[in-house]
Formats: C-alpha cells, structure tokens, sequence
C-alpha cells in the first residue's frame, strides 16, 4: 500500500473537488491518500509519503502562483518518488493545444516534468459569481464558443471517467497493496 499525498490549489472549487475524487480512487485500490490545498498549508513536502499527485487551476492564462512556488520548493522529491500533474482549465473542453500550452509553460516555470498529466475541464460557476465576474465569464464564454452563456445556472465540464483513468493509470505504477 502506498501512502500518497495530493496537493492542490484551487480558487472556486472545482480543482479540490477532482483532487478528492482521485484521492477516493486511490483509497478503492487500497492505498492511503492525504489531501491538501496547498493554499491553506504551504510549506515543504511532508516525510512519509510514496507518492505526489500536483494539481492546480487555470486563470488568467496561468497556474496559481503558489502552486508553483511549491513543486519549485520540492522539485527534488518530485523527481525521486512517483509523481503526478494534474491541470484544470476551461481549455480542456475543447481547446486541448491551448490547456497543453498551460501545462508546457508549466513546466517550463517550475523545470519539473511528470511522467503522468491529466488535463482536466473545469466549471462555470455562474451563480457563485459577482455581478461583474459573471459578465466577465460569460464574455469569456461567448468569444470560445464552446462553452455555455446562459449565467442562470452552473456548468461543469470535468470529465470524470477521464479523471478515474488518470488516477487508476497513476496508482497502477505503485506498489501494488496488500490486501
């Protein structure tokens, strides 16, 4: 059994929820997973762990900075021990050489390549917006085409079969756990 730690950043939500759902992924293939918004916690990559899984958002054309910050601080371990990425934009639906270009620069910013990326759809969180944000998100929306305008309601473009392909991809190159 491995003992894994994902680390996240997420701003509206929606990157936390997909790292819990690998976490609940992980834990159906017997290992052990600690979850954490990086966020909230900072700092150096805890003792004890088998595995890394990285995840963040995308805003603005970019990866929170934090997030950054810390696989810059724990590139070393990150390069020793099984490790993941995992990006969450609205490029992903639709728009993959953008939400890859995301993840290339990236990787260019922090000199950390993984073996295993997911590029993942995020959400549209219309009701959770304010007035001006809203308005933002959908003009942001109506200049991809892609993506929904109606701002009444939420949408959520994270595709989860492809998010549990990613996980078990990941899991099934550790250790297999005892049962």
């Amino acid at each position: 059994m491995a003992n894994i730690y994902i680390a996240y950043g997420t701003v509206e939500g929606q990157t936390g929820q997909i790292a819990e759902f690998i976490a609940d992924v992980a834990r159906g293939h017997g290992h052990e997973v600690h979850t954490v918004d990086i966020k909230d916690a900072g700092g150096p990559l805890p003792d004890g762990y088998d595995a890394v899984v990285v995840g963040a958002s995308v805003h603005m054309g970019k990866h929170e900075v934090y997030i950054r910050d810390f696989v810059r601080n724990n590139i070393n371990v990150l390069e020793r021990i099984p490790s993941a990425f995992f990006s969450v934009s609205l490029a992903a639906r639709g728009d993959e050489e953008n939400a890859e270009g995301y993840v290339e620069k990236f990787e260019t910013e922090t000199g950390w390549r993984p073996k295993h990326v997911g590029l993942f759809g995020g959400a549209l969180l219309y009701t959770h917006y304010g007035f001006i944000k809203r308005h933002l998100m959908k003009m942001i929306a109506r200049d991809k085409e892609s993506l929904d305008t109606d701002t009444s309601r939420d949408y959520v473009y994270t595709e989860w079969d492809g998010v549990r392909r990613f996980a078990e991809d990941f899991v099934a190159g550790l250790a297999t756990p005892v049962a």
